[in-house]
């Protein structure tokens, strides 16, 4: 279930993703490697805003981000970040992280099934603050 149909993504940041993707796609474990084509898939029917026209409740770099399991077993809080700034003991997640590409795009209310290193997980976007 998605609010608005698609992923959103910001036009400046839809292209250093595509730039990240790109080099990303490179020499990584099969793990990972599903995960980036998948948001790759994602990105090709995305649509893209200006940053004015971006609602405040999609998730973008630098968005604070709370998101819960569908059974409700585990909750996090955390700001999605550029891979440079990654830094899970100040709950910064990269966007190329299983974590991070899971949520770029999606609104606050989305349910989003995707596959993480521990298996599928449903998740649900309880929340989206815009840092910047």
């Amino acid at each position: 279930m998605m609010k608005y149909g698609k992923l959103i993504i910001e036009e400046n940041q839809y292209v250093i993703l595509k730039k990240l993707l790109n080099l990303s796609s490179i020499d990584h474990s099969k793990t990972v490697k599903g995960y980036i084509l998948k948001l790759q898939n994602e990105l090709r029917e995305a649509i893209v805003l200006s940053k004015k026209e971006m609602p405040q409740d999609v998730v973008r770099l630098n968005s604070l981000v709370t998101v819960i399991t569908k059974d409700k077993l585990w909750k996090k809080t955390f700001e999605l970040v550029l891979p440079s700034k990654n830094n899970i003991l100040d709950n910064k997640i990269s966007l190329l992280l299983p974590m991070g590409a899971a949520v770029l795009g999606y609104a606050k209310g989305d349910a989003i099934l995707w596959e993480f290193p521990g298996g599928l997980k449903e998740l649900k976007v309880l929340d989206v603050v815009q840092v910047d």
